[in-house]
């Protein structure tokens, strides 16, 4: 059995044996960067040399019995909105291109505590603006599953990453579905805890009344550990919180007697009908394992995409006053006067995504429209967390789908922003309401792309979702690794 073709937690309990060391890993995960790496372009960027240090060391630890947990000596990415002490985060911007943070986020001294294994900083969308992971100034990420398609986004090098065999989990950031539709594009598991379980200390903020660190990996039950592994409360965090994390007791338990809902509104115009049957078929199964499934009118979804991008947009004006070329970062080489390098340095320095939310977020604060627009987003906010109460007052879980389509060709979303902006539509309210969500693969198309379903549940019910997700997984079985990795290993299942 090749290294690759393992599961996170599959691996480390082959280190553990003694079985494969560490190194062995590490070179392993090298191997496949060094082959697919140039075709897919997950990373911005890699250091293979400290990342065999850590191996060593981790081997060291483990062989004297001081590093024991269940992720100890695994490979694994880190999204590049995400500081990392001593390597570059750039956030995927010019206006960060040689920023170097001088400490760790919480989420990765946590992973590391852990005894996981930094190798990289992983590509995305410009300061997480967008959905395909095609704004960013360093090139497109690309679906290992077909080249020619995105990878969804913001967290898409991430999730291609791990779809690839290029690491075997990754941290990734959602704003909107940011972590969850490039896992649904991708063939793999990523999911967006509930707000406050993990510090966003050290994310680079896009909207912070949105933004949460989460896990992308290759199925349920290492999501569970990484998430396990990387919640708690911080003192540098006031939005976190301190919490029971014994996520992973969760997957055995079934979803018999599990009530799950089904939004009418998420079926109707709009959704691919190769995905409305691959969710549907989903939800059927659930309902063989005895869950109980049942459709239902969850209102407002119709407001959730203008008031999601009235409010993170006004946030990322405000969070992105920093970037000014006077502290740290991108300064232009050529201006007269403070304001005229004000002015330079942000035109030059930021993509065009991300000046266009820019502008919009100073719209909707600016004097006269603040009422009209911004105030107005937040009360639409209340009402969905409200109606999202009503509806977990009678469900456990609410399903649907991850993204309206399979993975879009690249560089279609970049010609229509709204149609891109639509695209969130199924995971935007969970950030809105600020509950948890979780995506997995439920099936392929005839194309051969990967299609998503998403499970939802209230604050703190994590456990909830990862019982349910874990027992679909078992009663679906194996999902086929992607053409990339497949071609590696020789690997060959079917759903």
């Amino acid at each position: 059995m090749s290294i690759l073709e393992y599961t996170a937690l599959e691996l480390a309990a082959q280190i553990r044996k003694k079985e494969i060391s560490c190194r062995e890993a590490v070179e392993a995960v090298f191997g496949q960067i060094e082959k697919k790496e140039e075709g897919l372009n997950c990373y911005i960027s890699l250091d293979r040399e400290d990342a065999l240090r850590q191996a060593d060391a981790a081997q060291k630890r483990i062989g004297e019995g001081t590093l024991a947990g269940p992720l100890a000596g695994v490979p694994a990415a880190v999204k590049d909105n995400i500081c990392t002490a001593g390597r570059r985060t750039t956030c995927a911007s010019r206006i960060l291109s040689d920023f170097i943070p001088p400490c760790d986020a919480f989420a990765v001294k946590k992973l590391k505590e852990a005894g996981c294994i930094l190798i990289g900083k992983t590509n995305m969308d410009e300061f997480a603006m967008g959905s395909t992971s095609e704004t960013g100034a360093f090139g497109s990420v690309r679906n290992p599953w077909d080249r020619t398609r995105a990878a969804g986004g913001s967290s898409g090098g991430s999730a291609a990453a791990v779809a690839a065999g290029e690491c075997f989990l990754a941290l990734g950031s959602d704003t909107g579905g940011s972590i969850r539709q490039p896992a649904g594009f991708c063939g793999i598991v990523g999911m967006k805890p509930t707000y406050g379980t993990v510090s966003r200390n050290g994310l680079i903020a896009y909207g912070s009344s949105l933004d949460q660190i989460g896990p992308l990996c290759r199925d349920v039950a290492d999501c569970a550990a990484l998430l396990e592994a990387i919640s708690g409360k911080d003192r540098m965090d006031s939005t976190s919180m301190e919490r029971r994390t014994d996520f992973t007791a969760a997957l055995t338990e079934g979803v018999k007697g599990l009530r799950i809902g089904i939004p009418k509104d998420y079926f109707s115009e709009g959704l691919d009908e190769e995905v409305k049957k691959a969710v549907l078929q989903a939800a059927q199964k659930l309902a063989q394992l005895g869950a109980q499934v049942e459709e239902f009118d969850l209102s407002l979804t119709e407001y959730a995409v203008p008031a999601y991008y009235t409010i993170a947009s006004a946030e990322a004006s405000s969070n992105l006053e920093r970037f000014d070329g006077v502290k740290y970062g991108y300064r232009t080489p050529e201006y007269e006067g403070l304001h005229d390098m004000y002015k330079r340095t942000r035109s030059e320095g930021f993509g065009t995504e991300v000046k266009r939310r820019i502008m919009l977020g100073s719209f909707v604060l600016s004097s006269g429209y603040y009422d009209a627009y911004y105030l107005k987003a937040l009360r639409v906010k209340a009402m969905i967390r409200k109606a999202f109460d009503e509806a977990f007052s009678r469900f456990d879980c609410i399903l649907g789908p991850v993204a309206p389509v399979p993975a879009p060709l690249l560089g279609e979303s970049l010609k229509d922003p709204i149609r891109m902006y639509l695209g969130d539509i199924y995971t935007i309210s969970a950030n809105l309401a600020g509950i948890p969500g979780i995506s997995l693969p439920c099936g392929l198309t005839a194309d051969g792309l990967p299609i998503g379903v998403q499970l939802m549940a209230d604050c703190f019910q994590e456990k909830k979702l990862l019982r349910a997700a874990h027992a679909y997984e078992q009663a679906r079985g194996s999902f086929p690794l992607c053409p990339a990795l497949q071609e590696e290993i020789g690997y060959d299942k079917t759903v």
